[in-house]
This record gives structure tokens, C-alpha cells and sequence, in this order.
């Protein structure tokens, strides 16, 4: 999930630095097995989408008491080397905390650099294959912010307000409390998972339901915050549908490390990935804009990108050019 500078900034004031422990840091033997199975899923990237293996994982580990840096080269200031991890094959900095340990984000928080702050799986509440998955979610952000021109072409959408720090991509105004704009994204939501459902036969009649039912919500927002709900869609949305194609191919890249599978809370993939397959549908199902807010998008774009998957093969080559995707449903290709 996105943040940017405004977290920086809260976490900083909230958090005072004091003095790091006499003894170098070390990382606990399940932080650095989930670390180490991160490093391991990374090779299911080319399989899921081309071009994503040649991004940059930047992760800032935050723990009770010190935060650990890895796949930064230069760190700077702050930061005190650590010796190299030879699990991780990186070399590992460390400071002491700046961030909540409960945070979990995608922002340039060190050195201008896109870097997923996460504290552990315990206090980010996620089990340990569950904690995996999500780091490559974050980790499909720093994909999507390496795009070319990403932050101009941002700021053309003209919905910060002025606002600089980026905040205005979670506090957007948009009406989730209007019943009509709640009705009709009910109705989208049922049309998306309506032909999620439909058998090969009928899937072209279930995309021309998404696509009216897209309309019929169109024309109850202002051109501005159906902008915002493409973006939203394309950004966290496909993010999260990311977690779900890595789990359901996990098996493809080999079995975990025996370090990560003996952890107390590990679930196998097939298990997460169905996981998140009944989360996925039960969320659409249950589709709650006045009480989900801008988390709603989460599925709905997650949905929409699987169901671009079973109709229209190539459309991650156009995914790119700009920030939406439920026209791709009805684009050429």
C-alpha cells in the first residue's frame, strides 16, 4: 500500500531514534527464513509478468528495536553496515527503529529509493506465508513507481489538491457514503464476479455486463473521481491480484527452504492461494463501499485483472499506458 513522504514524516515525530545496542544487530533465525523465502519467490516474477524481474527489492525490516536494510547500496546516514548475511547473500544495515513496527508501505524512505517498510509477520498480524505473499504485493508497487515518468504522469491525474506528500491517494475524497454511487459499484462488483463465473460461451455477454455496469458508475461520479477509482483499481488492485497468481504458482519455482516451512505458522501456497481465492469472491459478494472505502478497490481490481487474464491474454503489454484498466476488458489487441 502506498504512503510516501507523509509517513515518513508522522513516523519520525512519533518514533525519536535513540542509540543503537553496543552489539551489532542480528536478525532472528524465522525473520531471516521468511527474508530468505522473499528472495526465493522472487524467481516466479518472469513467470507472472514480464519486465519484473529486473526491479529492485529495497525491504526495511522494522523490528522492536532496530530496523534492518537490505538491497540498498548505499545506505546513508543513519544506517551502520552490518556484516554480510550468508542466507541472504546481501549486505544487511541496521539502525535503530524510525518506524511503527506495525507499518507496512511502499514509499522512498531511504534515499529517495521506493523501499517497502514492514515490520514483522507478528506485528503486521500475517502469518508467515501470508507475510511472503504480501511483500511481493509491495514489491509489484515498486514495479509499477519504476515505470517511466510515473510521478509526472501522477500528477497530471490533478487529484492531490495541492497536497505534495501523496496522502491524498488514501484521504480522497471520494463519495463511498452516496447511496447511489454505492448501488451502482454493487453492481459492478456483481457484474465482475458474475463473469469471473461464466463458462467460455458466455463470457463475451458477461464482459458487456462489466462494461455497462462500469458505465452506469461512471455517470455517478465526476470525471475526477472516476480517474481516482481507475487508479485505485490499477495500482492496488492488481497489486493484490499479484498475491494470488504468486501463490498459485508457486509450486513452479520448487518447495521452500526447510527454515521457512518449520515455522510455527507456515501454510502451504495451494492452501494460501485458495485462501485468498475465497477472500477475493466473499469480498465482491459482499461488496461494502460506505464501510470498506477505498479498500473495495483492492478486489474489484484484483477481479478485473483475472478475469482480463481469461479474456484477453496480451493485456498486460497495455496495462502500462495508462492508469486504468477496466477499458482494457474492451480494448484491441
Amino acid at each position: 500500500m502506498i504512503r510516501f513522504r507523509a509517513l515518513f514524516i508522522l513516523a519520525c515525530g512519533a518514533f525519536p531514534s535513540s542509540l543503537l545496542p553496543a552489539q551489532t544487530p542480528t536478525l532472528s533465525s524465522a525473520d531471516r527464513a521468511r527474508l530468505e523465502e522473499v528472495s526465493r519467490m522472487l524467481s516466479v516474477r518472469k513467470q507472472i509478468w514480464k519486465g519484473w524481474e529486473r526491479t529492485s527489492l529495497t525491504i526495511l525490516l522494522v523490528t522492536d528495536s532496530v530496523e534492518y536494510l537490505l538491497g540498498h547500496t548505499k545506505a546513508g546516514q543513519g544506517f551502520s553496515r552490518s556484516r554480510r548475511d550468508s542466507l541472504l547473500g546481501k549486505n544487511v544495515w541496521t539502525r535503530s527503529r524510525v518506524f511503527a513496527p506495525t507499518l507496512l508501505a511502499t514509499f522512498p524512505a531511504v534515499g529517495g529509493m521506493p523501499t517497502i517498510v514492514v515490520g514483522t509477520a507478528e506485528h503486521t498480524g500475517k502469518s508467515s506465508t501470508e507475510w511472503v505473499l504480501t511483500l511481493l504485493h509491495e514489491h509489484f508497487h515498486q514495479w509499477q513507481y519504476s515505470r517511466r515518468n510515473y510521478y509526472r504522469r501522477v500528477a497530471k491525474l490533478d487529484l492531490s489538491g495541492g497536497d505534495s506528500t501523496g496522502a491524498w491517494m488514501l484521504n480522497y475524497p471520494f463519495p463511498y457514503d452516496s447511496a447511489a454511487v454505492e448501488s451502482a459499484a454493487k453492481g459492478f462488483a456483481q457484474a465482475v464476479s458474475s463473469a469471473l463465473d461464466a463458462p467460455p460461451q458466455k463470457r463475451k455477454r458477461a464482459i458487456a455486463a462489466v462494461v455497462r455496469a462500469r458505465a452506469a458508475l461512471a455517470n455517478q461520479l465526476t470525471p475526477a473521481e472516476n480517474r481516482y477509482l481507475e487508479f485505485q483499481l490499477w495500482q492496488e488492485g492488481v497489486a493484490r491480484y499479484i498475491e494470488y497468481k504468486a501463490a498459485s504458482m508457486a509450486d513452479r519455482v520448487g518447495a521452500p527452504a526447510a527454515a521457512f516451512r518449520v515455522l510455527p505458522d507456515f501454510e502451504s501456497y495451494q492452501f494460501a492461494a485458495q485462501r485468498v481465492a475465497l477472500a477475493l469472491r466473499r469480498e465482491l459478494d459482499g461488496f461494502d463501499l460506505r464501510q470498506n472505502r477505498r479498500v473495495s478497490f483492492y478486489p474489484l481490481g484484483a477481479a478485473l485483472a483475472l478475469l482480463l487474464d481469461a479474456t484477453r491474454p496480451n493485456w498486460k503489454r497495455q496495462y502500462g499506458a495508462k492508469f486504468e484498466i477496466t477499458p482494457l476488458l474492451s480494448a484491441d489487441h
